[in-house]
């Protein structure tokens, strides 16, 4: 099982079901750099960069809820043996989860713009976006390794465990952060609890995902 689907991302075979799959993975990495993006845009007040950063993120996400579709039905053809296309659509899946929760972090980013917002949070917040960047082009470059070099694949799949680490731990002190704020409205503070989530758990779903991969390179 694991060296045929290996083979998929090694010899990127030209069947549609494939080119439509990778085409999403890549985008829904991709839509993590452009929350990054607003997220710093947002933190040095550059609104009108913050929302084509967010609008961007939309537009591509559009893609993705296309692509996902076609995927699923693409996949009803059988153009892959039986195991190969549930191990696909299995990474397919948890890659669309984690592009959800970028788009609901953006919408929230989104409405913080109009707010005032502390340096200190907006700095505690991209420093975790960063992090997450970190995970996505980790997580890619694990992908297009898996058929190449499936040791490689499991080494960069550790790295993203060790980036999940970090944000968990920048996780608490944001979270310490939004405790000492008093000049906060309540309803702000609850969407930058919700954001701060959304962030974690997109670390946590890159890292699901990094564990699939490793699992993919070991079993037979």
């Amino acid at each position: 099982m694991a060296p045929r689907m290996e083979r998929w991302f090694a010899q990127r075979r030209r069947t549609k079901l494939l080119e439509l799959a990778y085409r999403q993975i890549t985008l829904a990495i991709d839509t993590v750099t452009d929350l990054d993006k607003a997220m710093n845009a947002a933190r040095s007040k550059s609104i009108e960069e913050a929302k084509k950063n967010i609008e961007r993120l939309f537009v591509t996400e559009t893609e993705i809820d296309d692509l996902r579709r076609a995927v699923f039905e693409e996949a009803t053809k059988g153009s892959l043996p039986p195991k190969d296309r549930e191990d696909l659509l299995h990474l397919v899946k948890r890659l669309d989860v984690m592009a959800d929760h970028v788009k609901d972090s953006a919408r929230n980013l989104l409405i913080l713009l109009d707010e005032k917002v502390p340096m200190e949070i907006w700095d505690s917040y991209a420093e975790i976006t960063k992090d997450l960047v970190e995970s996505a082009t980790t997580l890619r470059r694990a992908l297009e390794k898996l058929g190449v070099n499936p040791p490689e694949a499991r080494k960069l799949a550790k790295q993203i465990d060790k980036i999940e680490g970090r944000v968990d731990d920048k996780y608490l002190k944001a979270k310490w952060l939004l405790l000492q704020q008093k000049d906060l409205s309540a309803a702000t503070i609850l969407i930058l609890k919700d954001l701060l989530e959304l962030l974690e758990q997109i670390a946590d779903t890159s890292c699901d995902t990094a564990d699939y991969i490793r699992v993919l390179t070991v079993s037979g």
